[in-house]
This record gives structure tokens, sequence and C-alpha cells, in this order.
């Protein structure tokens, strides 16, 4: 997508189609008022016809409006109210979904909505955003079956108003990392293997921007790291733990700032199977490694002045004959022992082995690791907020503001010392599962003792990840526009 500014006034802007506003009570934006005085109140009139309501995020496309230079004019509501992030959210995507099939430019006067709560360079972003989203189609594996070429779509994004150029150049970036997130979960999971990931994560380090470490099973299992061997073996597939450091910096010896996500690439339980409905839905499994690639490949448009490391533990879950039973008792790379009581908790084992390599070899500033990890996150939150859990409050704080700012929410869930105890194991030094109740806690109290003291956030992701059934299924890109935001207020 190209992005132009421009100061002409809406009647005299030249392009494909003209985005203005009315509220519920008929009142015209400025904009949208400079193209009803050029029609002789057309736009008016059809307010009066009830062809449109001004309800947040209703759209009217009009063709060839008389006196104005643009070939269409979209009027979108903006409701009766102040407008709060989610309603803007809303009329965003509702302009991008209304304007997705128009050839051309889209010029939008929409900085007459800003508020200090929602400043203009937050609408520019988030505008971005809502057209990247609203452009991304899923064709990897499907048969060219359209003869007339590409469908037409928008080329370029006409900001009216002050020059929101870098805002509209984050958004891009933030949505170029969304699509490729999705791009990747969506695959399927024959394609999308943990070596498919490493190369994935080669493919971005091409121009030199990043430095890939790619650590096979057998060199993992060789270090010690019991627990992430005991869920990679049970696969043909071999497991892989995935490194990538970017450095912007101007000095490469500041502590970096690490993301760790984990990459399930299919999750069929294990010897403790899943149920057979919706087992496809597990190749989403890998969507916390899906962000962290989204996330860098945001980082290398965007050339911040930090240091990232984006980390990736990648295996698949089988129920091999030579895979881990309940009751097995693995070794972690920390020397910790742990009793596998559910074979289908493997997310926290993968991890926990990665969480120690990453804090021993890296020394980061701090660490933030991104899972499907818990149906019980999911039972709390539904498919809005990702679980946070932490106990540094301001990693915490840093978190929320990003997700606040973004419009990738979070919500905190408690994460005491009261609730370790439910891992207890008679036979290790801890048990893999918790039992059936603060399950989305437990799994984050398990992670918690392999921190060794460095500053940690997990975001359990399992409900945000990716959308269930129906023309909606696939997944979502979260919390790759958090992440991305998170990392440039560091």
């Amino acid at each position: 997508m190209n992005y132009q500014i421009s100061t002409d006034s809406a009647a005299e802007v030249q392009a494909s189609c003209i985005v203005v506003t009315i509220d519920q009570s008929g009142k015209l934006s400025d904009s949208a008022a400079a193209i009803d005085s050029a029609s002789q109140g057309y736009l008016q009139a059809r307010f009066a016809a009830g062809d449109i309501q001004g309800k947040t995020a209703q759209t009217l496309l009009l063709p060839a409006v008389a006196g104005i230079k643009a070939g269409r004019v979209l009027l979108v509501g903006t409701g009766k109210e102040t407008l709060t992030a989610t309603a803007a959210v809303k009329i965003l995507n509702a302009i991008a979904t209304a304007t997705a099939g128009i050839k051309g430019s889209i010029a939008l006067a929409l900085e007459t909505l800003s508020s200090n709560a929602l400043p203009g360079a937050w609408w520019a972003e988030q505008t971005a955003l809502a057209f990247g989203n609203a452009l991304y189609r899923y064709t990897a594996t499907k048969s060219k079956q359209d003869d007339n070429g590409e469908p037409a779509q928008p080329d370029t994004l006409i900001w009216l108003g002050s020059d929101q150029s870098a805002a509209l150049a984050k958004g891009e970036a933030i949505a170029q990392g969304v699509s490729y997130a999705k791009h990747l979960g969506n695959l399927p999971p024959n394609i999308c293997t943990p070596s498919y990931l490493a190369s994935e994560a080669q493919k971005l380090a091409a121009n030199g921007a990043l430095d890939v470490t790619i650590l096979d099973e057998e060199e993992l299992e060789k270090m010690g790291a019991g627990a992430f061997v005991s869920v990679a073996k049970g696969s043909s597939q071999p497991g892989k733990m995935i490194v990538m450091k970017y450095n912007g910096a101007a000095d490469n010896n500041t502590a970096a700032h690490m993301i760790l996500g984990k990459g399930i690439t299919f999750d069929t339980g294990g010897i403790s199977l899943k149920p057979g409905l919706n087992m496809d839905e597990m190749k989403y499994d890998m969507c916390g490694a899906a962000s962290v690639l989204g996330t860098m490949k945001a980082l290398l448009a965007l050339k911040p002045a930090i240091n990232v490391i984006g980390m990736i533990t990648s295996a698949e879950n089988m129920p091999a004959g030579h895979a881990s039973k309940p009751g097995d008792v693995v070794t972690t790379l920390s020397g910790k022992t742990v009793e596998i009581l559910n074979t289908d908790a493997e997310g926290r084992l993968v991890l926990c082995d990665a969480m120690t390599y990453g804090i021993n070899t890296f020394k980061p500033a701090s660490l933030v690791d991104i899972a499907t990890l818990t149906g019980a996150c999911m039972a709390a939150l539904g498919r809005v907020n990702s679980g946070l859990f932490t106990t540094d409050e301001t990693l915490a704080g840093e978190l929320q503001q990003a997700a606040s700012y973004s419009g990738d929410k979070v919500w905190r869930l408690p994460l005491e010392d009261d609730y370790q105890e439910l891992l207890d194991s008679n036979f290790a030094d801890i048990a893999n599962i918790g039992g059936p109740l603060a399950g989305a806690t437990t799994a984050a109290c398990f992670l918690s003792r392999f921190t060794e003291g460095t500053p940690w956030a997990h975001l359990d992701i399992a409900g945000t990840a990716w959308n269930s059934g129906g023309k909606t299924k696939g997944a979502t890109g979260r919390p790759v526009p958090l992440l991305v935001n998170y990392l440039l207020a560091k």
C-alpha cells in the first residue's frame, strides 16, 4: 500500500473514493459538509431519506456524486457519543471492508475525529492496520481458479490533513507483521512444521538484518533440555529452537528484550489424546511463534534503536510409540525435574527449557513469552482479551499500556504463591499440571519457576490467536500489534 498526505479540500481531492463522516444526529463533519455544499445538499438528503442513520460504523457508498472530483463518496456513521477506541476501530474496519473492492486510491477525511485520547497519529496507525486486515487473503494452498488476475483493491491511501506519515508507516509495518503471522498460522500442519518455521526465520535474516541460530533436537538433547525433548521425540518432525537477534541499539552490548513464542505446529495431545472434534484447529498451537515472527518482520521495517531477541521453541506433539507417557519424569535444562501427569500440557515443557536457554545465554533485560497455553484462559476471557500474568509491576504497566494503545487487549490474571502448591509432586520437583482448578494460573506458575529473577511476563493467547468455525475461521495475527507497541516504547 502507498500513502500520501494531502491538504486538498474534500470536494477537490482526486481519488477513487473519499471517506467522510456523519453522526447520529445528522451532523456532517467539515469535510462531509464541503462535499454536501458542492453537491447541492446531496449528503443531507441521504440522511433525511433514511439511507443512513449515522450509527457507529454504518456505511453508505455513493457513486458519482455531482460537484466533486472523487469517483465515489463513502459516508460513515460515528454514532452519538464520544468515540471510544473500540468504536473507532469498528469504524475503521467498516471503512476498510466497504472499500476493499475499489481499485485505486482511497482518500480519508478522518482527522476531525481525533481527540486527546485518540490523537491523529493513533487514527492514522489504526487506519493502516484496518486496511491491512481487510486486504488479507489466504491463498497458499488453494488452486488458482480466477483467470482474471488479482481482484480489484485499493493501492493508495490519501490522508487528508496534517502529516501523519510516520504513523501510517508504523501501522503498515504492524499490518505486514499481522498478515505474516496470520499466513503462518493458517498454513496446514503438513507444511508448517518446526523446520518450516526455522526456514522462515532464515528468510527474514536474508538481508543480514537478523542474526539467526537454529538449535536442533539432537543438540538440545545433548544440552540436557529433557522437557523439550520429551515433547519433540514423539514426532518424526524434528523439534527446533530458533533464535533471531535484532541489534538496533547504538551499543550492541545493550541488554536485549526477549520475546519467546510457543510453536507447537500440531498438537494431538500426545498420549493424553485430544478429542477428534475440531482437532484440525490444533495447527494454531504455533500462533505464539507466528506472532514472534510477525513482530520481527515489523521491527525490520521500522528499524527501531533497540536490541530484541525473538525466540521460538517448536515441535509437534504426537502419540508415537516412543512419545512420553503420563507418569514419566524428565529433567529440564535448568536441572529441575518434572513429572508429566498430562502430555497435553506440553507447551510449558517446551517453553521452560527455552526460557532457561534464553536467560542463561543472553541475559535479557526482560522476557515476555507468548503461548496458546490453556483452554482455562479461553474459558475465563473468551476471545476478547489475552491473559497477562506477571509479578513485575513495571512490565505489567508497559504491556497494559501497549495493549490499550494498540487495541490488542489483555486482562491481568492472578499469579500468586498460594497457587504454587497445586504443582507439588510426590515424585519430582514439580508436576506439569495443577489439577482442574485455576489452570491458566497454574500454567503460569509452572513457567515462573524458570525465570531466574529476570523481569518476565506470560501472555496466554489461547482465546485470541484464532477464530473458530465459519467464514471467520482463521488466525488473527494477535498479539503482534501489542508486542510491536510494547517494544517500540522501550
